[in-house]
C-alpha cells in the first residue's frame, strides 16, 4: 500500500470577523490509490474509513474503500467496465454508479455494497441514468437520475420507495451529500445564471453563497451542521470551503491549481480532491482544522 503523506498548516481564510476554533495541527494527507493516474475521495465515515474513486493509465474507472488502517481495497460492480463510488456510512456500506461499457456509451445505474460484501442495482424509475450519492446509518440512500429531457434530479431511496427530492422552482438540482439526519446538500443554477449551494434540512431549504464568488456547491455536512464544497472566485479559482454557522473558511491544499472539499464526518475529519502541479487529481484527507461533535452513530 502507497500512501503520500503531506503535512502542512493550514492557511484559511476566514471572512465575517468571527474566529475558526481550530485543533493543534491541522494537516493535509495526500491520498493515491496505488498506480492510479487519478483519484478523488469523495467520502468518510466516523470510523475515518474513505471512499472514491481512481483512474488507471488505460483511462478504466474503479471505485475504492481506504481503511482508517491504511488499506486500500479496489471496488467494481460485477460485470461493469466503469466504477464510481460516491459515499459510505458508519456502518461501511458504500454506494455509487457503475456502468456496463465504457463511460458515455451505457447509462449509469446506481449501486449499494453492503459491508457484508453483498451487492444490488437500483434506477429511478423511467429515468435514462441512476446514481448513488450518499448513504446514512440507517441505509437510506440519496441519488441523483437523468430524465428524459436530460436534466438532473435528486432523489431518496428508502427501501423501495422513491421520493423526488428536487428543489422547488428549478430545473436542475445537483444533490453532493446527506448525513445521518438526513440533512442533503448540493447545488443548483440560479435565474440569475450563477451556481447557489444548498442546505435541505427537515424541509427548510437555505440558499448558500460564498461570498464574492461566481459558483458555489456544497458537497457534504456532518450532524454538528459544518457544511464543506467547492467555490469559484472572480480569477476562476476552485477552492474549497467549511461553513460553520455563519463563517466560511477556504481550504486550499498546498500549492494546489484547484481544490475541492467532498465530505465531513463528525469528527471534523474533511476529505478532498486537488489537481496538483503534474496536472491530475489526487485524494486528501484534512484532520485537525475542525472539533468533532457528539454523536451516537
Amino acid at each position: 500500500m502507497k500512501r503520500r503523506f503531506g503535512t502542512y498548516l493550514l492557511a484559511a481564510g476566514i471572512l465575517g470577523g468571527a474566529s475558526t476554533i481550530l485543533a493543534d495541527g491541522p494537516t493535509f494527507t495526500s491520498v493515491d490509490y496505488p498506480g492510479s493516474a487519478s483519484t478523488q475521495a469523495w467520502g468518510i465515515n466516523n470510523r475515518g474509513d474513505i471512499v472514491g474513486f481512481y483512474a488507471l493509465p488505460d483511462k478504466s474507472s474503479h471505485g475504492f474503500l481506504l481503511k482508517s488502517d491504511g488499506t486500500f481495497t479496489s471496488i467494481d460492480y460485477p460485470g461493469s467496465a466503469y466504477t464510481l463510488v460516491n459515499g459510505i456510512n458508519n456502518r461501511g456500506d458504500v454506494v455509487g454508479e457503475y456502468a456496463l461499457t465504457v463511460a458515455g456509451t451505457d447509462p449509469h445505474h446506481g449501486f449499494l455494497l453492503t459491508s457484508d460484501g453483498t451487492f444490488s442495482s437500483f434506477d429511478y424509475p423511467g429515468a435514462a441514468g441512476s446514481g448513488g450519492i450518499g448513504i446514512t446509518s440507517l441505509g437510506n440512500i440519496l441519488g441523483y437520475y437523468v430524465a428524459t429531457d436530460k436534466s438532473n434530479h435528486a432523489f431518496l431511496l428508502n427501501g423501495n420507495t422513491y421520493t423526488t427530492a428536487d428543489i422547488p422552482g428549478v430545473t436542475t438540482t445537483v444533490a453532493n451529500g446527506i448525513n445521518r439526519c438526513g440533512d442533503i446538500v448540493g447545488g443548483y443554477p440560479g435565474a440569475d445564471n450563477v451556481s447557489h449551494a444548498f442546505l435541505l434540512s427537515e424541509g427548510v431549504l437555505t440558499s448558500i453563497d460564498f461570498p464574492g464568488a461566481t459558483f458555489t456547491t456544497a458537497t457534504g455536512s456532518n450532524p454538528c451542521g459544518k457544511i464543506v464544497g467547492r467555490y469559484t472566485d472572480a480569477d476562476k479559482i476552485n477552492h474549497g470551503f467549511l461553513l460553520s454557522g455563519s463563517q466560511f473558511s477556504t481550504i486550499d491544499y498546498p500549492d494546489a491549481a484547484y481544490t475541492g472539499a467532498t465530505a465531513i464526518n463528525a469528527n471534523g475529519d474533511i476529505t478532498g480532491r486537488y489537481r496538483g502541479a503534474d496536472g491530475v487529481f489526487h485524494g486528501f484527507l484534512l484532520v485537525g482544522f475542525q472539533q468533532g461533535c457528539a454523536t451516537s452513530n
